[in-house]
């Protein structure tokens, strides 16, 4: 379900600032809210575009991305701004040889001092998904939903099981795109490396995870537009039921019958139903 797309840095350029503006537009990035990164595997060519570069230590050691090439979003830069001005708002890291340190490249036009604050968590996700598949692109987007950060704040919604029970009852889609459903991880410090860990252990099941009291992470492999789209179907479906509750929970949604069914009708695996 999700789409092929060219690997070549102005492309992945206008999908990360797309990417952006989509979550903003749903009231998913606020202010400078949500971070964003694309790890490829094959380093870019990029052409004079980020001319600058510098030496970073890494948050910790990723041999396993040696080679590899990071465009990441800015600390305290707004998702929305990326479209029209990624050079001020992005960084490109080429992770060195032993995966210690990088060599970060920016432009002239940069904005802010260091990379999103988030990024040990894209770091780790990264890392994690790149070595155990063939894929040449992978994605990590943190934002913070309105509808599923609110309902993360309910005590019963923070139970993984719970909330997927009913949020999946809103739309026949939500299953279908996301059939091993949404990862629930309790309040962590934001930038700890306990939400490091966590985040991903839950994110090797699930393709978005909630971080109680905080927002949402997502992963798209081979894709950046469809991170941002787990995000719109995750909250659209939070949106779906807070409206019910706001009804004194009036709807039914589908009843699980009619969702196996559906699973059984296009084939899909399913554990919440």
């Amino acid at each position: 379900m999700a789409e092929s797309i060219s690997i070549e840095l102005d492309h992945i350029l206008f999908q990360v600032g797309q990417a952006g503006l989509r979550l903003a537009e749903i009231g998913a990035a606020e202010g400078a809210a949500g971070n964003i990164s694309v790890c490829v595997r094959e380093p870019l060519d990029l052409s004079g575009l980020f001319p600058l570069d510098q030496q970073v230590d890494l948050p910790y050691p990723v041999p396993e991305l040696g080679g590899m090439l990071l465009v990441v979003s800015g600390s305290g830069r707004r998702l929305r701004d990326i479209a029209g001005s990624p050079f001020g708002n992005l960084a490109c890291i080429l992770v060195e040889k032993g995966g210690k340190t990088g060599r970060m490249y920016t432009s002239a036009q940069r904005q802010f001092s260091r990379v999103t604050s988030e990024f040990n968590s894209h770091l780790a996700v990264h890392c994690d998904q790149m070595r155990s598949s063939g894929l040449s692109l992978h994605t990590v987007l943190h934002g913070q939903p309105l509808h599923l950060t609110h309902l993360s704040h309910l005590p019963d919604y923070q139970d993984e099981k719970t909330l997927n029970r009913r949020l999946f009852r809103w739309q026949p889609e939500t299953i279908l795109y996301m059939p091993e459903g949404i990862g629930v991880i309790p309040f962590i410090m934001p930038g700890s490396a306990q939400l490091v860990t966590e985040t991903r252990i839950s994110l090797r099941e699930h393709r978005i995870v909630v971080w109680s009291r905080h927002g949402a992470m997502a992963r798209a492999g081979d894709s950046i537009l469809h991170a941002a789209d787990l995000i719109e179907y995750a909250d659209t479906a939070a949106h779906y039921e807070v409206l019910n509750l706001m009804t004194n929970g009036m709807g039914d949604g589908l009843s699980p019958e009619e969702i196996r069914e559906i699973c059984k009708n296009w084939n899909i695996q399913q554990k919440i139903y």
